[in-house]
């Protein structure tokens, strides 16, 4: 049985640049950096050091190409924050594309894009 939901994997076309959006506009930590010495190459990030998900950023282009069957779109994603105006307007100064804040029935919610146009969500929750 499935006990949680341990990595997603997100296949990008440029891996450093990936990590720096994640890393220096999201805040996500790097958990580790892999490279098997055969040109195949993945980090592991996170929001926190304590989270138990974890995004995986592959090379979109090698995947392919070693396993062109995957479906490799990005996946549709939901983070939550505590603070969902202070994330906004952090991510609007970075210059990133953000949508405007709307009220759902489940709560309060945005999308942004990073640097290659994935769109990702996130919506206001007290942990």
């Amino acid at each position: 049985m499935i006990s949680k939901v341990g990595q997603i994997m997100l296949y990008v076309n440029n891996q450093e640049e990936a990590v720096r959006f994640w890393t220096e506009v999201v805040g996500f930590n790097v958990k580790s950096e892999e490279d098997n010495g055969q040109g195949m190459k993945w980090y592991e990030i996170a929001p926190s050091k304590e989270a138990e998900t974890t995004l995986v950023l592959h090379n979109k282009e090698l995947i392919a190409k070693m396993q062109p069957e995957l479906n490799l779109g990005t996946p549709s994603l939901m983070f939550f924050t505590e603070n969902l105006e202070e994330f906004h307007a952090h991510l609007t100064n970075q210059n990133i594309t953000v949508g405007e804040i709307v009220s759902l029935p489940s709560g309060r919610v945005f999308n942004f894009a990073d640097y290659e146009e994935n769109y990702f969500a996130v919506m206001e929750k007290d942990e």
